[in-house]
């Protein structure tokens, strides 16, 4: 019987980080997680599948480490030996970006040279995936593809921007098998609160059961290309089970703007999203993305990957969620991990 692979998944406490190690254990991977320290909790997307290290059939390990530390991330690569690494970890919301800008480029940037760099300095032979953005593509108008020029248009694009030409040279340098994602943006129920598309989704619910009574928002003009980040894992393991790396787009094709997503999702919790929600100025970015629309026919041609879950059928699949999230709440029931 072959050993198991094994996959280190940066960012695990994440969304993206919680729906690929699922993945991965179905397919029988041996998971670790990097996690930050924290004096509280902030494992709750993974709970679920969380195992006791003591028990020897365990296939899920944690470790505390941190981006910004190069040596850790060397030892840790040593000691686990993985087969696949998959970098999803950053500070990954645009907003606070312009205000925390030298963070962001030392983790989200720094932090993705350190670590392959750390997989170069150990010798494991290993495959990376690292989570690029389309935010990178910034004020270059749509469609966009892996032929499309990058112009960033914020200290969260700029570090990522460093990160994917990192990959790049890596492969080309080294001969490293490193993929960049380009994924464009992908929600769902475990979505972060303060994302647009979990913001509204959460505030329809609290709306819905009389807990909120009007909901705050920027720019409703941005166009966006909304996936189910369920599905964008599935792309992300394809693509390292290819034979060479390389950087391809997820998307699913598809745009709405903010305005449509509101109207969406307050109408299928039968309400009149005009009635709730107030612009406020505080919420404009300093520099705007107006339209991110992907094309992802290389992912299709090469590794088989197509988007099925957005637009409509991914807002109601957000909202009912959440409406059954805050009824939890409400009934001092535990709140339960939704898909």
């Amino acid at each position: 019987m072959s050993e198991p692979k094994v996959a280190l998944i940066t960012g695990i406490t994440g969304q993206d980080g919680s729906y690929l190690a699922e993945l991965l254990l179905e397919k029988g991977y041996e998971v670790h997680g990097l996690i930050r320290r924290s004096s509280t909790f902030n494992t709750s997307r993974i709970d679920h599948i969380y195992q006791d290290p003591h028990d020897p059939a365990t296939r899920l390990f944690l470790h505390h480490g941190d981006l910004t530390e190069g040596a850790g991330l060397v030892n840790l690569i040593r000691e686990i030996r993985p087969t696949e690494v998959y970098h999803l970890a950053a500070q990954s919301h645009v907003k606070v970006s312009f205000e925390m800008p030298e963070y962001t480029g030392d983790t989200t940037g720094l932090g993705t040279i350190r670590l392959l760099e750390a997989i170069r300095m150990s010798g494991v032979d290993t495959r990376f995936y690292q989570a690029s953005s389309s935010e990178l593509y910034g004020s270059t108008p749509p469609p966009q593809n892996e032929r499309t020029p990058f112009h960033p248009r914020s200290p969260y694009s700029v570090a990522k921007l460093y990160g994917y030409w990192a990959v790049v040279n890596y492969r080309e340098a080294y001969g490293m098998h490193a993929t960049n994602g380009i994924l464009f943006n992908h929600e769902s129920p475990r979505r972060g609160e303060t994302f647009l598309t979990r913001k509204v989704t959460r505030a329809v619910a609290r709306i819905k059961l009389g807990l909120q009574t009007e909901l705050h928002l920027g720019n409703l003009h941005a166009v966006r290309d909304w996936g189910y980040a369920k599905e964008y894992v599935e792309g992300m393991w394809r693509m390292l089970q290819a034979d060479t790396g390389g950087d391809y787009v997820l998307a699913t094709g598809h745009a709405m703007t903010v305005r449509d997503w509101c109207a969406a999702a307050f109408s299928h919790a039968d309400l009149d999203w005009e009635r709730y929600v107030t612009y406020d100025p505080r919420y404009e970015r300093p520099a705007e993305v107006d339209a991110l629309i992907g094309d992802a026919s290389k992912a299709e041609a090469d590794h088989g990957w197509k988007a099925e879950t957005y637009g409509h059928l991914l807002v109601g699949l957000m909202v009912d969620a959440d409406v059954r999230s805050v009824e939890d709440e409400l009934a001092g029931r535990s709140v339960r991990v939704d898909r």
